[in-house]
Formats: structure tokens, C-alpha cells, sequence
């Protein structure tokens, strides 16, 4: 094996084939002198990680799909990529010596047992998947502290919120903002909600995600999953998060002190920006992206959200109040109930009353460990679905 350049960052991208996997390749071509890549993972798509492979070279690729793992090995093996297949090899990749930063790109719970595998090796994360922390902040921030890892956020509102306390790590937040564009449906009522086709759900007015994520922004889940992400990365209490509508998604969060004063970052919707800073941090590479400019936007508005018509995001609050597996519960019923509306077996709103069912029908644990979650995932992954036969 080659020696180490220790000049560069060396960089795991799990998730390399979705929306965040892609655009952090982008990055890291832009940005030879400072990453080299170490490793690349994608769940099914392999046709898509083969030609990453090919054009980047990593030390490994892991496909997540087992029965995928021959066409993948066949179509790298006189490259000399070593090729591995399964959940238990994505947490175990992870553990390479050769890497510095864990890029968790992943979607939903499966992004949670590699983070604690990576943690568990002393890498850095720069973490996308958001699910991690609502399913087990606990566990996973108090893992970062016991081992001495940094966890550097991602998304674009957090990402925000760490850009605007650097520097400021010794002053205490009095509150943090985190923006949200409303989604496609902002001003609906909730009989037009009634009526939301998939096509309309999956057209995002600023963001170019995958569908998981859109439709989590159309039913604003999206946002209520970052406000208790947020309150484990920044140490918050819940009283302590708020959520703007603000549709032109040019301010991406807000920091306020206690002396009254309050830092924003703003920018283009342009998620390499966030995923350079991360793998970057604490420097900033120098960058072509699209600048900013003040006269394209004469307004930037804000508006109150409306949790009374987008239920999840009151669900997500609720949840975070409660606490204990209720977080880890919230999310699991979201990914079985987002997959049910993408396949047409549930409408718009249906989606909240299978998460709220679930919240009320799952067994409520304060204080879980690590196996707890495992076991709460699972029980409220058979729950939703058994809510969902209902209304089929």
C-alpha cells in the first residue's frame, strides 16, 4: 500500500452515488491538492459507484446490495479496488487507518450503525445524515466526546449555524433559527393538501435532493428532523430552537447570542459549499461557485410555519419534548410512511397520522441504549406498516 500523503484529507464517502455522494466528488475533483479518496459505498446503484470507481480510484468500494457484489467486483478487479459487500462490511470499511473524514451521506437509520463504527475508530464525520442523531443523539455525542471526534455538520442549516459560532464557541447561544423554504406547498390548507399528488411532492422550488429528502421538505419533516439534530450538534435545549419559513433559502440559519446580537450565513441553495467547509474546516478552499448577488434578491421574507397544517413538523417538536426512543420512533414510521406515498399507497397527509399512530402505539423507553433503538426501529417499522394496510 502506498504511504500516506498527510498533506491531503483522506476522505470515505458513504452514500458516494446520491445527491450529497455526488456533489462531494465534485468537491474533492475540484480540490486535488487537498482530499484524496479512500473510499466510496453506495446501498444498489451499482453502475453508478463502478464508474465512480473507475474515474476516482478509491482503496475500496462497498456494495451494499450482496447480490450485486460480483458485477461490481468483476467490473474493478484489474484496477486493483478492493470490493466488499453487506452492512457489516460498510461499518467495518470505515475503520481503515489510511481515514481522516467519514462523509456519512447515507439515508435515514442506515446511516446510524456505520457513524458509531467510525466514531468508534477515531475518524472525524461530516455528517449528512441527519437520521443519526434524531434516532440516538445521546449515544453517538457522547460517543464523539468519549473518543475525541469532531462531528461536522452538513446540512446546509447547520452547517450555517457552525459557520456563524466559529469563533464564538465560548459565548453561549441564546436561540438558534433554522430556515426553512416551506416546501412546493407553502399557504396550502390542509384540504389541498388532501389532494397532493407524488409529481407535485418531488418538485422542490430551490433544492435539488433525492426523493427521501424532497419529500420530507414537502411535508416539512425535513425540518423537524434538523430541530433535534440541532439540539444534539450545538448542545441545546428545546426551548432554545426555532424554525422561519423564509422561501428565497438565501439565509440559511441564524445565530442568536445573548446580548441580543445575531449572526446569519447566507448563500446560493448550492449544497457543495456546506460539504466543502465540512471536509475542509477550519480552512476555506477557494471555490468557482455561483456567488451571491443582493440585487437578484431585492427581498428576503420571512413568515411563521404553520404546524397545524404541516402536522410532522409539530411531530418532530413533540417528539423532541418527549424524548427517550421517541425521536428514534418518529423517524423510523417517517421512512416507512414516505415509502408508502411514494408508492402510491397512502396520500399527503396520511403520512402524519402514521407517524402519530406510531408515536402513540410503539413502547416508550427514557432512558435507551444502543440496542434499545436497534429494537425500536424495528418494532415501529412492523407497527407503520401494519397502519398502513389499513388504509390501503
Amino acid at each position: 500500500m502506498s504511504e500516506k500523503n498527510t498533506d491531503k484529507r483522506h476522505i470515505a464517502i458513504l452514500g458516494s452515488t446520491g445527491s450529497i455522494g455526488t456533489q462531494a466528488l465534485e468537491v474533492l475533483e475540484a480540490n486535488p491538492d487537498a482530499f484524496e479518496l479512500e473510499v466510496l459505498t453506495a446501498q444498489s446503484s451499482a453502475d453508478l459507484l463502478i464508474q465512480q470507481a473507475l474515474k476516482f480510484k478509491p482503496n475500496c468500494v462497498v456494495i451494499g446490495d450482496e447480490k450485486q457484489y460480483k458485477k461490481v467486483q468483476d467490473a474493478l478487479f484489474d484496477e486493483g479496488i478492493k470490493v466488499y459487500a453487506g452492512a457489516d462490511s460498510l461499518a467495518q470499511v470505515v475503520e481503515m487507518e489510511e481515514i481522516d473524514i467519514v462523509l456519512t451521506a447515507l439515508v435515514g437509520y442506515a446511516g446510524l450503525r456505520p457513524t458509531m463504527a467510525a466514531i468508534e475508530a477515531g475518524k472525524h464525520i461530516a455528517l449528512a445524515n441527519k437520521e443519526t442523531l434524531v434516532v440516538a443523539g445521546d449515544i453517538v455525542t457522547d460517543l464523539a466526546k468519549l473518543k475525541g471526534v469532531n462531528i461536522y455538520p452538513v446540512d446546509s442549516e447547520h452547517s450555517a449555524i457552525f459557520q456563524c459560532l466559529v469563533g464564538e464557541f465560548h459565548n453561549p447561544i441564546e436561540k438558534i433559527y433554522l430556515t426553512a423554504s416551506g416546501g412546493p406547498f407553502r399557504g396550502q390548507t390542509r384540504e389541498q393538501l388532501a389532494l397532493v399528488t407524488k409529481a407535485q411532492a418531488l418538485k422542490h422550488p430551490n433544492w435539488d435532493m433525492g426523493a427521501k429528502i424532497t419529500i420530507d421538505s414537502a411535508s416539512m419533516m425535513n425540518k423537524g428532523l434538523e430541530v433535534i439534530e440541532a439540539k444534539w450538534l450545538f448542545g441545546l435545549k428545546n426551548e432554545q430552537i426555532d424554525v422561519i419559513v423564509h422561501p428565497q433559502s438565501i439565509i440559511h440559519s441564524i445565530v442568536q447570542f445573548e446580548d441580543g446580537s445575531m449572526k446569519a450565513q447566507m448563500g446560493l441553495p448550492d449544497m457543495k459549499l456546506p460539504i466543502q467547509f465540512a471536509l475542509a474546516f477550519p480552512e476555506r478552499l477557494k471555490s468557482d461557485f455561483p456567488r451571491f448577488n443582493f440585487l437578484d434578491y431585492p427581498q428576503l421574507t420571512f413568515e411563521q410555519p404553520d404546524p397545524k397544517t404541516f402536522r410532522n413538523l409539530a411531530l418532530a417538536f413533540e417528539a423532541m419534548k418527549l424524548g427517550g426512543n421517541q425521536p428514534c420512533i418518529l423517524n423510523a414510521a417517517n421512512e416507512i410512511a414516505v415509502d408508502a406515498f411514494l408508492k402510491d399507497r397512502i396520500g399527503f397527509l396520511q403520512m402524519s397520522d402514521i407517524i402519530e399512530q406510531s408515536m402513540q402505539k410503539v413502547s416508550f423507553i427514557q432512558k435507551p441504549n444502543y440496542d434499545d433503538y436497534v429494537a425500536t426501529d424495528a418494532e415501529t417499522r412492523k407497527v407503520a406498516s401494519q397502519l398502513i394496510k389499513k388504509y390501503e
